[in-house]
């Protein structure tokens, strides 16, 4: 049954700390076999580090706010077959997507480093993310730059 409503977005409920549901969806795509608290624990104790950090202002929900919406793709190449051949065609991104694609690169880039607690790197990346730097920004550029460079398919979208 392809294309059934969910109530999903109806069901989430916001975070207890801060009421918000970005923030509740984070957690539950950081949270690893159905243990919320203890991805509930890394993202606000990320949160204390930033505030420290940035000595609260701004406070560390806008500075993940900020870092969501640097990271959020505008447009990504998907493959199209046509005639026989494989293009990769440029499309803008939908809403939805672009919030998981910007979850989804920021949490690979803390995955992907090793050696130091998780709040510590979601720490630095959500900072980094947020003054247009860091590895989940560098997966951004280079999906705009691979869209930049096979914008001549973009006639392929339909």
């Amino acid at each position: 049954m392809a294309g059934r409503i969910t109530h999903a977005e109806e069901q989430l409920r916001p975070d207890p700390k801060f009421n918000s549901k970005v923030l509740s969806r984070f957690i539950n795509c950081v949270m690893r076999d159905g243990k919320k608290s203890v991805a509930q624990r890394v993202v606000y104790d990320a949160f204390d580090i930033i505030e420290k950090r940035t000595k609260g202002e701004p406070s560390a929900i806008d500075v993940f706010n900020k870092a969501i919406a640097n990271v959020k793709p505008e447009v990504e190449v998907r493959s199209k077959r046509v005639g026989g051949a494989n293009y990769q065609v440029p499309m803008s991104v939908k809403p939805k997507r672009k919030q998981s694609l910007a979850f989804r690169w920021i949490l690979a880039a803390i995955r992907g480093e090793k050696g130091k607690p998780m709040a510590q790197r979601l720490a630095k990346e959500l900072l980094d993310a947020a003054n247009g730097e860091g590895k989940a920004i560098n997966t951004r550029e280079q999906t705009h730059r691979m869209a930049e460079a096979n914008k001549a398919f973009a006639h392929f979208a339909w």
